[in-house]
């Protein structure tokens, strides 16, 4: 699927631009190197809520934008619950 070669490709770009190894990244997170490895190469389906556990650690923020309305929110602007 290409979203999950393009999350991939994302999360490896965050991870060693903050120059973290596999390891030290999966350990941050709780999660185990094997399973970041797969999530980098597309092996494993990842959810949404670990992509922004690891775009917090690495110090970036995940926001949508909407161009025509010059709206943007954060995830965490919505309650979970109502998702």
């Amino acid at each position: 699927m290409w979203v999950n070669k393009m999350i991939g490709k994302v999360l490896k770009y965050m991870r060693t631009k903050n120059n973290l190894s596999q390891e030290e990244l999966s350990n941050l997170i709780y999660i185990k190197q094997n399973t970041l490895s797969r999530y980098e190469t597309e092996t494993n389906d990842i959810n949404f809520e670990t992509i922004e556990k690891i775009a917090n650690k690495c110090g970036y923020k995940i926001y949508f934008e909407n161009s025509n309305f010059k709206d943007k929110f954060e995830s965490k602007d919505i309650l979970r619950k109502d998702i």
